[in-house]
């Protein structure tokens, strides 16, 4: 089970990340109408809201280094919680700058 939550948790990592850094617009096919997202202080709801912050952050390109990925099962029957932390390297700062995402996945059933 453990080796399994791993390789999901490392799976979604890097297909979220590899999605956020090319093609922004597609994130919308991760998310649902239920999902949250807190950024920095804002709470949105819901795929619209959610892409409409991701979309319009300040910058165009960026390419996302990741430093961790720790996954564990959560109290939610067949939940995973995912922490990711990195650097964020954006073309227009000169140094990276540091990010930790946590993302919780259950089942919609």
């Amino acid at each position: 089970m453990e080796e399994q939550v791993q390789m999901v948790g490392r799976a979604f990592v890097e297909h979220y990340y590899h999605l956020f850094d090319s093609d922004r617009s597609s994130l919308a096919s991760l998310y649902h109408q239920s999902s949250m997202l807190t950024f920095e202080g804002q709470k949105l709801q819901g795929v619209d809201d959610i892409c409409s912050k991701i979309n319009q952050l300040p910058f165009d390109k960026c390419h996302h280094l990741i430093s961790t990925i720790d996954s564990q099962p959560s109290s939610f029957a067949g939940g995973i919680v995912v922490f990711v932390s990195g650097s964020l390297r954006l073309s227009c700062e000169e140094h990276p700058l540091r990010f930790s995402q946590v993302s919780l996945f259950c089942s919609l059933k």
